[in-house]
């Protein structure tokens, strides 16, 4: 909990800096591509482009918001201001520090939802009162992303590889993991590559709460999944702020 208050407190002084980043741009983002091109594309599996879209946008931006707070600030605690240094000199356990971490990745995520979800539902983008349960798919998504981001962030020495991890990672998984048209559009040969993908689980999942339909596969293999990727990845996460701070 004292990591947690040390992330809350640094975020309050913070927070106007990411205003745009997780409100407003996921709302304008919305407003153009699920109206405006939705106004081309017309329905996608028998409902507008909006509301198909809808819960897809949502599960991208907890994805994203939760690698982006696992990178740069990650490895500048441990590199640049040595946070995590003073920490175990406290002393604080290596789990706390990572959990600490993972619950204000958390609070983030869910703030960023919950605002989400009370905009697009005044657009009427929301079918179902399963679509309560967003949030909670938001956190999963998040966790499962936030949890192996904040390891490999332990493990390096320099912020160029962050930019291999935004290329060829997170943007490919936005693009093509159902968040804007169908997985089973792309060739039948690299659909695996996005059903590995933490955000397709969750994009799948909250579509099938705004919607009130079934998902392709059963509920609790979608969160299994997600729930084994935020496991391995804490404990990597562990392993690697261990490795870091032997000395």
């Amino acid at each position: 909990m004292a990591v947690l208050e040390r992330h809350l407190i640094l975020y309050r002084r913070l927070w106007r800096a990411s205003v745009f980043s997780s409100f407003v741009l996921p709302v304008l983002f919305l407003i153009s591509i699920g109206i405006g091109v939705g106004g081309y594309v017309g329905e996608v599996g028998g409902v507008d482009y909006l509301a198909w879209i809808v819960p897809g946008v949502m599960a991208s931006t907890a994805f994203q918001m939760a690698i982006g707070e696992s990178t740069y600030s990650v490895l500048g605690d441990f590199k640049w201001v040595r946070s995590y240094h003073a920490m175990r000199a406290a002393p604080v356990e290596i789990r706390d520090m990572v959990v600490g971490r993972m619950l204000y990745i958390l609070f983030r995520v869910e703030i960023a939802a919950i605002v989400f979800l009370g905009v697009t539902g005044l657009f009427g983008a929301l079918h179902s009162p399963w679509a309560l349960l967003t949030p909670l798919v938001a956190a999963l998504v998040g966790l499962a992303a936030a949890a192996p981001v904040t390891a490999f962030a332990a493990s390096i020495e320099h912020d160029s590889y962050f930019a291999l991890l935004f290329r060829f990672v997170m943007i490919p998984s936005t693009l093509f993991a159902g968040v804007f048209f169908p997985v089973e559009q792309l060739p039948a040969l690299v659909r695996p590559l996005a059903y590995l993908s933490p955000l397709w689980h969750g994009v799948e999942l909250s579509r099938a709460a705004t919607l009130g339909t079934a998902p392709p596969w059963p509920v609790w293999v979608h969160a299994a999944y997600l729930l084994a990727c935020a496991a391995a990845g804490t404990a990597w996460a562990v392993s690697a702020f261990r490795k870091r701070l032997q000395d």
